[in-house]
């Protein structure tokens, strides 16, 4: 990097908004493992099946269709909030209330197979503890939202826009180590109602950085500017038909390229997410070592792997960077059906998480920082939302059946060697994504970043 590469990176550092970013990619982070890998591993501890656990996963569905509302997110304001902080931190602030509300709730309620009376009505406990995950997912989902459209238009320069992006990236990452490992310590010791009032807790880091950011200017002139009442038919058309529009418009012929790419470059991962923790469990890994790993060795590797993935996408592009996390991402899966066959080794686990830590924040940037130069202005909330909903979908969709196929696989083996079938099956998933992204590579002409971040 040339020296005025290097003093540009450190007057991005000083910029308050990369603060700003670092908090709400925390915030971001936060509440999707709490409905999704660690809300498997508290309810396999309380004995729930397997298959429900995998059923239970199809509340982060939510984050997959968050497009559908992301039309009204960007043209209309939250009630009160979005008159008093502008439209992008009114609806930061109110879904940041609903999760912290809805995991108090999970906490209270808690998961199990007996009823449960609230205010004189019986109910099914288990079915509440779904119904409260799938408020925390689909208030999280809008968070991400605004947080995502926050961040595009927040950015003056291209280079601050990929700033922006490794800070929040590494605000989320850190998020996920939370809720990952240093919960599992806390559950160990505290019990898992106890955690995941923490955790509610500590979603008012969100909130503080709402009140530190300020609303962008595309934001406040968006806001100011007439436009069809949104009820109205042209007004309907302009909010939900626009986005996608104007972007099979700026791609042509690659934009469904494109998409196929990106809802099928994180599946392998979608696909491990939901039987991981109940892994830890069956394997008999001790929560402490496990979360201890997990908060150091993974937390080391995944900074290595964000930065990694910074590194290549300034030497090499954002498509060959692509390439590189479409490949290291299922590659990543192999290391747990080594460990399901070689059995509960702390040095073999430390060094699962080391490879899946740094293959996850390297597949993690590379993602965000090819899907941040596909939007228009004027549509970035709703197009970014399509885009990351894609990214989601069929592996949202398809988790939900991931503990009937380790159920499956274990006919006539042992668990393990169940688990270590069913991680193979998820690395190689991943194949078609790689050959997509190669073709993108080759073929694809480059969009100027610039372009997309006016």
């Amino acid at each position: 990097m040339t020296q005025g590469g290097w003093r540009t990176v450190v007057r991005n550092l000083r910029e308050p908004k990369v603060l700003v970013m670092l908090l709400l990619g925390f915030s971001s982070g936060l509440p999707i493992y709490l409905v999704g890998n660690t809300l498997g591993y508290w309810m396999r501890d309380n004995k729930i099946e397997l298959s429900t656990i995998g059923f239970l996963s199809w509340v982060g569905v939510a984050y997959s269709l968050k497009f559908l509302w992301a039309p009204l997110i960007d043209k209309i304001d939250a009630p009160v909030l979005g008159r008093l902080l502008g439209r992008r931190r009114g609806w930061m602030l109110l879904a940041q209330i609903v999760v912290g509300a809805a995991l108090l709730g999970m906490a209270f309620v808690q998961p199990g197979t007996g009823g449960l009376t609230i205010a004189g009505v019986g109910l099914n406990q288990l079915l509440v503890f779904g119904g409260l995950a799938l408020v925390v997912a689909f208030a999280s989902a809008t968070q991400d939202i605004v947080i995502d459209a926050w961040r595009i238009e927040s950015a003056d320069t291209p280079d601050q826009q990929g700033m922006l992006t490794s800070s929040s990236t590494l605000g989320y990452r850190a998020a996920l180590l939370v809720t990952d490992s240093l919960i599992l310590i806390l559950a160990g010791h505290l019990g898992w109602s106890v955690s995941y009032e923490i955790m509610a807790v500590l979603m008012t880091v969100g909130i503080a950085a709402v009140f530190m950011a300020r609303e962008p200017a595309v934001s406040v002139r968006a806001a100011a500017t007439p436009h069809p009442a949104l009820f109205t038919a042209r007004g309907l058309f302009d909010a939900v038909i626009g986005p996608f529009i104007a972007f099979f418009r700026d791609h042509g012929k690659w934009a469904l390229l494109m998409l196929a790419a990106i809802s099928l470059y994180r599946l392998p991962d979608f696909l491990l997410g939901p039987m991981a923790n109940p892994f830890y469990s069956d394997l008999g890994m001790d929560k402490d070592v496990v979360g201890g790993v997990r908060g150091s060795i993974g937390l080391a590797a995944t900074i290595v792997g964000i930065a990694a993935a910074g590194i290549s996408s300034v030497r090499f592009g954002t498509l060959p960077t692509l390439v590189a996390g479409a490949i290291l991402g299922p590659g990543s899966n192999l290391a747990f059906s080594y460990l399901a066959l070689h059995g509960a080794d702390p040095g073999v686990f430390a060094g699962v998480m080391a490879i899946d830590n740094f293959c996850n924040g390297f597949v993690g940037v590379a993602l965000i920082a090819y899907m941040s130069q596909l939007t228009h202005a004027g549509y970035t909330a709703t197009q970014y939302a399509l885009l990351s909903s894609f990214y989601a979908l069929p592996g949202k969709f398809l988790k939900g059946l991931t503990g009937v196929a380790v159920e499956h696989l274990e006919q006539g083996r042992t668990l393990l060697e169940a688990y270590a079938l069913f991680f193979l099956g998820t690395a190689l998933v991943g194949i078609p994504a790689v050959l997509l992204c190669l073709w993108l590579a080759m073929r694809t002409p480059v969009r100027k970043a610039a372009a997309a971040v006016t």
